[in-house]
């Protein structure tokens, strides 16, 4: 009688331990749907696995009304800001080899830091006044946003005056001088002090460069893109190659709620020409299912599908560890995300959602999105990774974000923002 109680608990074992699937693809073709037939985008689509399968993938819409194109997985998108996820891995790629010290200040490797200045207001003539920093940008800044990069905007008028003087964006300088001219910017504030979203992410590029000796583009090639069989993502896509047809058209919604095409000329001049900047902030091409490539080896510890080892499990902990202490109390816009900290290059959840108008997704979670709303995350508690892809400005759209993580939390009482109370008035965005 007992062996026959042990083997009848020995088989529901595996039972107990299962748990029933949280995405739901009827819901997620619902809320999809929604965002093309109220307008809200031209086109969308979604990838989303779970415990290592592929849960849901829908193409909703079209990615060139002009050329009556759907959407489909093989639209090639601009992602912008999801850039540098891509770029933190191949920086600590290195440190894992013991290139670097995250704490190491960044002046040891690219000596242009060495003497940085930090804004302190504007003197009587109206010319900027400086000060020394209290101490060094480390690496650890740079992967964070709290190294005190100016953003480019919302600054006093003198530190306003030389960031646009010195035009640190500018396509034509490679990595090197973008670096140089970002050094020769005072700080908008004491390393270590505020997050503020800035330029720290061309430096860490810069770093990859200097660490390993090749150029940035070629590194994310060797170490990166072929390991994973992410075919598809690159700086660069030649006039003449098949790809530029499946790049998908830019929109932006107008005020009147419109959908108005940005003239390709415009909206992928950058990828369409081999300029020397390729940057660490942004740049990249990818495909929805390029990009889950990179996203689903964060999730398992390192290893991609394929069997390729991206990076080292401990390593992916760090990064998606908050680093932001309590007392950097200052963070722009970083709330806009929700209850979120941040780590080394992920935006990471620190608390559940708080109310019903915030975006849904479970506490540890690590994210980033793109400025043409581009979306990744990737949910250890869950076993998750989803992906929204379409090419839609303004950036940070709050219901496109919504809309699929509702979808797919609904059945998480604790991640599921919909079953909070409502965000008081007073504290409305």
């Amino acid at each position: 009688m007992k062996r026959l109680r042990t083997a009848a608990l020995a088989l529901l074992v595996p039972f107990a331990a299962w748990s029933a699937p949280l995405v739901a693809p009827a819901r997620l073709d619902a809320a999809l749907q929604g965002l093309v037939q109220s307008g809200q985008v031209a086109g969308v689509s979604a990838l989303v696995f779970e415990h290592g399968k592929e849960a849901y993938f829908g193409a909703f819409g079209q990615a060139d009304r002009d050329a009556d194109r759907a959407m489909s997985r093989d639209v090639l998108a601009v992602i912008y800001s999801m850039t540098k996820p891509v770029i933190g891995v191949a920086l600590m790629q290195l440190h894992e080899q013991g290139k670097f010290q995250l704490d190491d200040p960044v002046s040891k490797y690219l000596p242009e830091y060495a003497n940085v200045r930090v804004y302190a207001g504007d003197g009587p003539d109206g010319k900027p006044l400086t000060e020394a920093p209290k101490r060094p940008i480390t690496i650890r800044d740079l992967g964070r946003h709290t190294a005190g990069f100016p953003e480019g905007r919302n600054h006093p008028p003198g530190l306003m005056r030389i960031v646009q003087a010195t035009h640190v964006n500018a396509w034509a300088a490679d990595l090197a001088e973008t670096s140089r001219r970002i050094a020769s910017v005072p700080l908008a504030f004491q390393p270590g002090t505020q997050w503020m979203y800035g330029p720290s992410m061309d430096v860490q590029g810069r770093l990859v460069e200097v660490l390993s000796g090749q150029k940035l583009d070629v590194y994310l090639a060797e170490h990166i893109f072929k390991p994973l069989g992410m075919t598809s993502t690159r700086y660069v896509v030649k006039p003449w190659d098949a790809d530029v047809l499946k790049l998908a058209p830019t929109y932006q919604r107008q005020q009147n709620g419109r959908l108005h095409r940005i003239p390709d000329t415009g909206a992928h001049a950058y990828n369409l020409g081999d300029w020397p900047l390729k940057g660490g902030s942004s740049g990249l091409v990818s495909t929805i299912d390029d990009y889950a490539q990179l996203a689903r080896a964060l999730l398992d510890g390192g290893v991609a599908p394929n069997g390729a080892r991206l990076l080292k499990a401990e390593t992916i902990k760090l990064m998606a560890t908050n680093a932001l202490a309590a007392e950097v109390t200052q963070r722009s816009w970083l709330p806009t995300k929700g209850n979120v900290g941040f780590g080394i290059n992920f935006a990471v959840r620190t608390a559940p959602p708080s109310y019903r108008e915030d975006a849904s997704g479970p506490v540890g979670e690590f994210f980033w999105d793109g400025a043409a709303n581009t979306l990744f995350w990737v949910d250890p508690k869950h076993k998750i990774v989803g992906l929204l892809f379409t090419q839609l400005l303004p950036p940070g759209d709050p219901k496109l974000v919504k809309a699929i993580r509702d979808a797919v939390y609904a059945d998480d009482a604790e991640a599921f923002a919909g079953n909070k109370p409502a965000r008081p008035a007073a504290t409305q965005p």
